[in-house]
Formats: structure tokens, C-alpha cells, sequence
């Protein structure tokens, strides 16, 4: 044994121990290297350039900005608005003016056009006294044209103290009316016409007279006569046999219709015979003249 040689003992050195991951290499470099390195030089630079400013100064710099052009824009606009304020007041000044000048010229024209209505009436009245005829006279009272006064009725129709709607199956309700306690234009249409045909010889209601082309018409709640509107209460006017008139006329059909109105539906009416009623000319008269169909005649005769 002593003549062998012995070989020196050999030390082991430890291994490090291999990573779990090793055989992914590839998705481990892409892991620990994820930003380019341009990127990563390009993000390097714009640090650089922004003076390495934190992010909240910077949007604090950029709001004071921002504030600040809001309130150079608020200035310029005042501004501006307060130069053009006086050449916009200038504007509505002149507007005004012109506004009343116009007015002014309107009413100047409907006063012109009341004198030229009033001279035709009186040249028709003038031609209607030259005919010297008792008929002509007769005409002009009948047609309107020339004031009138005499004995007559005088009859006032007037709303309901408490106007208000009608039940189920009311006739006015099916008519359209809306307000049972109102007086309507069917209501004045129908006392005139029974007036009418009671012997009236001129009639009026609220001072205007009525002629045989008088349209009582309604405009909403209103009633109107020729166009001109009525408020209420209504009071009618009518030339003629005082007591007999008023007799007739409550005894007829449209009498006791208005009987009717105040009965159901509360509309206060109150009718007087009068010694002395005075109604004015109608406002313009229309002249029309008619003349026989002689051809129709012509015709039959032949």
C-alpha cells in the first residue's frame, strides 16, 4: 500500500442552483427588458426638455393659462360691448320715434277717413230731405241713415250673476255654447229679429244702429255689431209702439225664448216701454239700387 501513490482529494465545488425559468429565456428578456431602449432614450430627452418639471405643476401652469385667456376674452367683450352700447341705444331711440311717427300718421288717417264717412251721410241725408217726399223721409229712417226718436221699448239683456255650464242634454250645450250664462250672438240675433217682427221701426243695441245689412256676429266671448264689439250689458233700443211692441214681443216665439234664457239659465232681462227714445245714424250706410229682370219677362211674353 505504501508504494501506491495517492491522488490528492478532490474538492467539489457547489453548483448554483438553475432558475425555474430557464428554459424560457426569451419571454423572460422580453419581461425584464419591456421598453425599448428608443423609447426609453426618446422619454429620457422630453424629461429633459420639460426641465424635469412634477405633472401637477405643469397642469397648474396650464389651468393659470387657461384663466387667463378667459378673462382677456370676458375683458374684450366688455369692452366691446360697452363701445357698441351707445350706437344700440341710438338705434331703439330712432326705432321709438319712427314707431310714434307711424302711429301718429295712422290715427291722422282714420280721423280723415271718420270726416269723409260723416260728409257721405250727410250728403245722403241732404239728398234724401231734397226729395221732399214723405216716402224719401220714410227711406232714410228705415235704411239708418238719419237720427231718429219716439216712442219705443227699451230692453237690457245681460249675463247670468253666476255664469256657468249646462248639464247633459242642454240645448245650448249642444249648440256649442260653452257658457250657459252668457249671453251669445244667436241670443242677440234672435231678440233683434223679434223686435223686427213685432213692428220695430229702428233699432240699436249699446248705441249702434242697426240697418237691414247689420251682422251681429261673435268674436270669442264677444259679441260683435258690424264688426265693433259689445260688452255687456246689452241694451237694446227699439222705435215704435211702446206698449204694443212690448206686448208682441213677449208673446212671440223669440219673447219667449229670452223668457227661457232667464228661467233656465239665469240671464237677467228687463223690458220697459219708454215715451221718448232717441237712436243715432248709422256710422255709414251702403246705397244699393235694384233693378227688375226685364229679359226673364221678355221671355215669358214671348
Amino acid at each position: 500500500m505504501c508504494g501506491m501513490p495517492q491522488q490528492p482529494p478532490v474538492r467539489s465545488t457547489p453548483t448554483r442552483p438553475s432558475r425555474p425559468d430557464a428554459s424560457m429565456s426569451l419571454l423572460t428578456n422580453v419581461m425584464d427588458h419591456s421598453l425599448d431602449d428608443g423609447y426609453a432614450e426618446a422619454a429620457a430627452r422630453k424629461k429633459a426638455a420639460d426641465g424635469g418639471l412634477p405633472k401637477t405643476l405643469r397642469a397648474k401652469l396650464g389651468l393659470a393659462a387657461g384663466l387667463v385667456l378667459a378673462a382677456l376674452v370676458v375683458t374684450v367683450g366688455a369692452a366691446q360691448a360697452r363701445v357698441a352700447a351707445p350706437a344700440v341705444a341710438k338705434e331703439r331711440e330712432e326705432l321709438i320715434d319712427r314707431i310714434d311717427q307711424e302711429t301718429e300718421a295712422a290715427d291722422k288717417l282714420e280721423d280723415d277717413v271718420d270726416e269723409l264717412r260723416d260728409e257721405v251721410s250727410a250728403r245722403q241725408r241732404e239728398a234724401l230731405k231734397e226729395s221732399g217726399s214723405e216716402q224719401g223721409e220714410l227711406v232714410g229712417i228705415l235704411s239708418g241713415a238719419v237720427e231718429v226718436h219716439g216712442p219705443g221699448v227699451k230692453l237690457v239683456v245681460d249675463d247670468a250673476r253666476e255664469a256657468g255650464g249646462g248639464g247633459d242634454g242642454d240645448p245650448r250645450e249642444t249648440s256649442g255654447f260653452s257658457d250657459t250664462g252668457r249671453v251669445r250672438d244667436r241670443d242677440m240675433q234672435r231678440v233683434v229679429n223679434g223686435l223686427w217682427e213685432s213692428g220695430a221701426e229702428a233699432i240699436s243695441i249699446n248705441g249702434q244702429r242697426l240697418t237691414a245689412l247689420s251682422a251681429i256676429r261673435a268674436a270669442g266671448d264677444a259679441i260683435l255689431v258690424d264688426n265693433k264689439p259689445l260688452v255687456p250689458p246689452y241694451t237694446v233700443l227699439a222705435v215704435g209702439d211702446g206698449e204694443r211692441l212690448s206686448t208682441r214681443f213677449q208673446d212671440s216665439a223669440d219673447g219667449l225664448y229670452l223668457h227661457a234664457l232667464q228661467e233656465n239659465f239665469g240671464i237677467r232681462t228687463a223690458i220697459s216701454a219708454d215715451e221718448d227714445l232717441r237712436l243715432p245714424a248709422a256710422p255709414r250706410v251702403t246705397v244699393r239700387t235694384a233693378q227688375p229682370n226685364t229679359e226673364k219677362t221678355e221671355k215669358g211674353t214671348s
